[in-house]
């Protein structure tokens, strides 16, 4: 690992507008036009908020498919005493974003990391929804592997907490259907086109946006959120999946078996049912 010297430079993560340019902050702009050089999701993108702002600096990309080569230049460079504003296309870096990877790596090189904050679309979203905000899950995007997705989604059928998820609008018919199987109906709240002209809130419910949205039919960045499980819910579902591992074990299967088979109908997840299942067996054993 490399050292880092006594006259280090410093790593600022830096927020950008996630739409309406009025809302950069004046110590951004500072930031900016004092910083020796920018690491930037998309050059260009970034190359038009400079110009905006009548800022010229030297850009270098930072993404996720170059981001462990450029990850070291860059904090190379910062180590030998220049400093480096990190910054995405819209949003906080390291939010859902490799920014973070460059981030952790500058603490673990003893680099200093200052914030300078700015929107960001799941926070923004959240207030302006009107939905739960006392405890929330930010989910970030779903993965693109089938297998990974249903795991995640099943990882959160039983989860009490408001759910946020951030999806681009091409995938967003595909992404109902997932979160209405994996959780069943649910309220729902879409926020997209944050700050922009076309902001726009939609309450609705997931039977009823698969009925609405089966042609990825909503433009603009999306932010999908979702009700957490109701307790009354929880009970319900584990009640029919502990029926439902019951019967099978009946039918010779084991109790592993029949638990991961009645997860798949219930929205409980296989321990929670395999340790309920137990309990059961546990308690007519005591019974006779």
């Amino acid at each position: 690992m490399n050292q880092t010297s006594d006259k280090a430079g410093t790593l600022y993560v830096l927020g950008t507008p996630i739409g309406n340019l009025q809302d950069f902050s004046p110590r951004a702009v500072q930031t900016l036009q004092d910083c020796d050089f920018v690491a930037a999701e998309d050059t260009r993108v970034t190359l038009k908020l400079l110009t905006h702002f009548q800022i010229k600096k030297p850009l270098t990309s930072y993404f996720e498919h170059n981001k462990q080569q450029k990850g070291e230049e860059i904090l190379d460079r910062i180590a030998a005493g220049e400093t480096c504003v990190l910054c995405t296309d819209a949003g906080m870096p390291a939010i859902s974003d490799p920014g973070q990877d460059l981030v952790l790596e500058a603490h673990k090189r003893g680099i200093p990391v200052l914030s300078v904050p700015g929107p960001t679309a799941f926070a923004t979203a959240l207030a302006l929804s009107g939905m739960d905000s006392t405890r929330f899950s930010f989910e970030g995007f779903l993965s693109m592997n089938k297998k990974e997705r249903r795991e995640h989604l099943e990882s959160l059928a039983s989860d009490p907490h408001t759910l946020l998820f951030y999806e681009a609008p091409h995938k967003l018919s595909r992404t109902l259907k997932d979160l209405y199987e994996a959780l069943g109906d649910r309220r729902l709240c879409i926020v997209r086109e944050l700050t922009k002209i076309h902001e726009e809130v939609i309450h609705t419910d997931l039977a009823q946006a698969v009925k609405d949205y089966p042609d990825n039919n909503l433009k603009g960045e999306l932010v999908l959120i979702v009700s957490g499980c109701q307790k009354e819910e929880q009970s319900a579902d584990l009640k029919k999946g502990l029926a439902l591992a019951n019967d099978l074990v009946t039918a010779g299967l084991s109790g592993n078996e029949a638990s991961k088979i009645a997860a798949k109908y219930s929205n409980v997840k296989k321990n929670e049912l395999y340790k309920a299942l137990q309990e059961m067996k546990k308690n007519e054993a005591e019974k006779k």
